[in-house]
């Protein structure tokens, strides 16, 4: 149940990155608060049903930084060093697509400047990751069987003679 939760959690974190990773009209304040409530709600949910050893709540770690990264001001150096050490989870190119998708609801909000964009390439540019900017919503966890020992010994097993097992040996 752990592993399908697992895998169910991934899925969602990305689909949701991806749609917020190619639709400007979704990357603002407004739906990172959206966002951040109902991830909230998906963990509160896992914890209710003792889930939370599972491992989907991490899945949904990328989500998360992107919820965060739409809220966070965006101006100063400082803001720039917040970010970057905020969003571990997220590539070079995912963060810099979100920023410059970053569309202001509200008069009180303001785009994201060039300069800023390009201070937060400079800040991440020692980062080593991958090209990637969209997540494979198809990627599969390995599924593990737990291993439960049988109470019988292979001391009192018998193999019949029909099965022709004998190159087979008792240690």
């Amino acid at each position: 149940i752990q592993q399908v939760f697992k895998q169910l959690f991934y899925m969602i974190n990305a689909v949701a990155l991806n749609n917020l990773l190619l639709r400007k009209d979704v990357c603002s304040w407004s739906t990172g608060m959206q966002l951040r409530f109902n991830i909230s709600q998906l963990e509160e949910w896992l914890r209710g049903k003792n889930l939370q050893q599972s491992g989907a709540a991490q899945t949904l770690e990328p989500l998360i930084q992107a919820a965060q990264l739409l809220q966070l001001k965006k101006k100063t150096s400082e803001d720039a060093e917040a970010i970057c050490s905020l969003c571990t989870s997220l590539t070079t190119q995912q963060i810099v697509k979100i920023l410059n998708l970053y569309t202001p609801v509200n008069e009180f909000e303001e785009r994201v400047t060039v300069a800023f964009i390009r201070d937060i390439q400079m800040h991440l540019q020692e980062r080593n990751d991958p090209p990637q900017l969209l997540l494979d919503f198809k990627h599969m966890f390995p599924v593990v069987f737990p291993f439960n020992p049988s109470a019988i010994t292979m001391d009192s097993i018998h193999l019949p003679a029909s099965l022709h097992l004998e190159f087979l040996n008792k240690v």
